[in-house]
């Protein structure tokens, strides 16, 4: 378990982008994409306040965002990287399983990771997660490259409010699937 103080905000900034992004997908009728809650389990609460002070984030959450696209459910989870080398223990077993199950009811799922050091940002198809993940469990790398990606998945910070473009590369996705 890890404490709300510690952890649990590595990605509060690519959060906060997201987050500003989505509001004006919403705003412009392209998309309505919320944020989902993480579940967290209180251990001490300022009496005075009522605000919590100490917490333990709850190991089950599933993704960071859900929602619907142009008619098309999506959900995704949104990662940093500070490297070229994304450790694959940054995503859970229940994330990939909740997402795989997402896609088998007609859903879009994917990761949208943040390389800080390039500052660029990488749409990571559920399918191509699973070529890594697979590769893992039977024993290969535990990571997956900058230079394994495709290069038609990279795009950059957007402008006017639109600071994660995702929706983009989700058509190049969607073009894919057929």
């Amino acid at each position: 378990m890890s404490t709300w103080n510690s952890r649990g905000l590595r990605g509060s900034a690519l959060e906060e982008l997201v987050n500003r992004t989505n509001e004006v997908y919403a705003a412009n009728s392209l998309a309505l994409i919320q944020k989902v809650p993480t579940p967290i389990t209180p251990i001490n609460i300022d009496k005075q306040t009522r605000h919590i002070t100490l917490a333990y984030f709850d190991q089950k959450s599933t993704v960071d965002y859900i929602g619907v696209v142009q008619g098309i459910p999506v959900c995704f989870d949104a990662k940093e990287c500070h490297t070229d080398t994304f450790p694959l223990q940054n995503i859970h077993e229940h994330q990939v399983e909740f997402m795989r199950q997402f896609e088998e009811q007609q859903g879009v799922a994917f990761f949208l990771i943040h390389y800080t050091k390039r500052d660029v940002f990488y749409y990571l198809t559920l399918r191509q997660l699973l070529v890594f993940w697979n590769r893992m469990k039977e024993g290969g790398r535990k990571s997956f490259r900058f230079e394994e990606l495709s290069e038609e998945f990279f795009f950059s910070m957007g402008k006017g409010g639109v600071f994660v473009p995702y929706l983009q590369p989700l058509q190049i996705d969607l073009d894919a699937r057929g």
